[in-house]
């Protein structure tokens, strides 16, 4: 039986399981299953030597954006007005077969923008390359999900499922879960509050699937099962996803009206160009991007090409800063002077663990280099005379 089989009968075991309290760590083991049977779907054949044909582009920019959809939904369309470059658009399906990039110029930051091939349901188990769609999709700092506004809900919960199954979650956070593997000692089980999806017993089975004897748990929150078994894999990926509902202008305001109510959405239409700015607005402000503008000492600001940071790539600091222009600029640093929006005064002197906001400008002070007579009058740091008084030279008595 294969890797998809025993994945089957599983989730058909789990659906005819009632759930309650007899059942709850029946149903736990059964999900801790499926999980290593889905990272071992994922994993390469053995012995295979040579590269896959995956289509994986090389990152550019400050960011990366990927759009993920099912075939004819106005994926390549999108990318042709947003970026300029022409991807192929025709009225069947599966016009696009590769990974086509273009790049996007706001806010004077260049987002790199990936048209890929639509996916189908069963993409997570290989059906119609899904897995090389997806695995790009991993290395993107945020997902547009293009829907189609004028077909049913159903399509977004399932797009949603399939990349669950290959470890992809949208709109979360990592839990607040510790987990660490020891060497000997046993489990050991602690929660800093009161837990009601786990207990102690739910954890010892779920560990033990994974043929894990010795570990520290350490609960944080309320977590479900799920959550326990995402960290235990260490595999997952928490990225954040825009879904997109694309033409709006085929369906009825009232339809329309409820679609960008719903979180994390937004309505466009490629055809009329509709929505186009919010949606550029939207993706600005979900990959977090920060733009610092330097300004030499006695000069003004430069504001013609920013440095530009973000949380997910390295971190906002003035370390952050400094090592993203030179790596030996942070050892020479004495202070930084600060304006913008984070200064509570301008200008506010920082230091290296100060975080910076969109827009900051930032002056790098140096340290002095210090000079060889190692300093001037009573600040020399050293001296060139005789240690000892009865080596000194005595001075010549002063006339009377």
């Amino acid at each position: 039986m294969g890797i998809v089989e025993r994945i089957k009968e599983i989730e058909f075991e789990m659906a005819r399981t009632q759930k309650n309290k007899a059942t709850e760590y029946h149903l736990g083991q059964l999900k801790a299953k499926i999980a290593k049977l889905r990272t071992q779907l994922l994993e390469p054949p053995k012995g295979a030597s040579q590269a896959g044909d995956g289509f994986e582009v090389t990152k550019f920019g400050h960011g990366r954006v990927a759009l993920i959809g099912f075939p004819s939904v106005g994926k390549s369309t999108l990318l042709t007005l947003l970026t300029g470059t022409q991807s192929e658009a025709a009225a069947y399906e599966f016009t696009t077969l590769t990974c086509i990039p273009g790049i996007i110029h706001y806010n004077d930051a260049k987002i790199q923008l990936l048209d890929l091939p639509g996916i189908i349901e069963g993409a997570s188990e290989g059906k119609g390359r899904g897995r090389q769609v997806i695995a790009v999709a991993k290395s993107s700092d945020v997902v547009l999900m293009v829907l189609d506004a004028s077909k049913s809900e159903g399509h977004r919960q399932i797009l949603t499922r399939e990349l669950e199954a290959v470890g992809l979650r949208l709109n979360k956070r990592p839990p607040q879960i510790y987990f660490k593997r020891k060497k000997t000692g046993g489990i050991s089980f602690n929660s800093t509050l009161q837990l009601t999806h786990v207990d102690e017993k739910l954890c010892y089975q779920i560990l033990h699937e994974y043929k894990i004897h010795n570990a520290e748990v350490l609960f944080r929150e309320d977590a479900t099962v799920d959550d326990l078994i995402d960290v235990i894999e260490g595999n997952r990926k928490y990225i954040k996803c825009v879904y997109v509902y694309n033409k709006i202008d085929v369906v009825g305001i009232d339809d329309v009206d409820h679609l960008a109510r719903q979180p994390n959405s937004i309505v466009i239409s490629c055809n009329l160009q509709l929505n186009l700015d919010r949606l550029l607005a939207r993706m600005w402000d979900e990959m977090g991007l920060v733009r610092v503008y330097t300004k030499p000492q006695g000069q003004q600001p430069d504001f013609s090409e920013p440095v530009v940071l973000s949380t997910d790539r390295g971190g906002c600091s003035v370390e952050d800063f400094c090592n993203h222009i030179h790596r030996s600029l942070l050892k020479d640093i004495k202070y930084v002077l600060v304006w913008g929006t984070s200064a509570k005064h301008y200008p506010q002197r920082c230091g290296t663990q100060y975080v910076l906001q969109d827009e900051d400008v930032v002056q790098i002070v140096k340290k002095k280099e210090k000079e060889e007579d190692g300093g001037r009058g009573r600040f020399k740091s050293h001296t060139t005379g005789a240690v000892r008084i009865a080596d000194r030279e005595k001075k010549a008595p002063l006339k009377q």
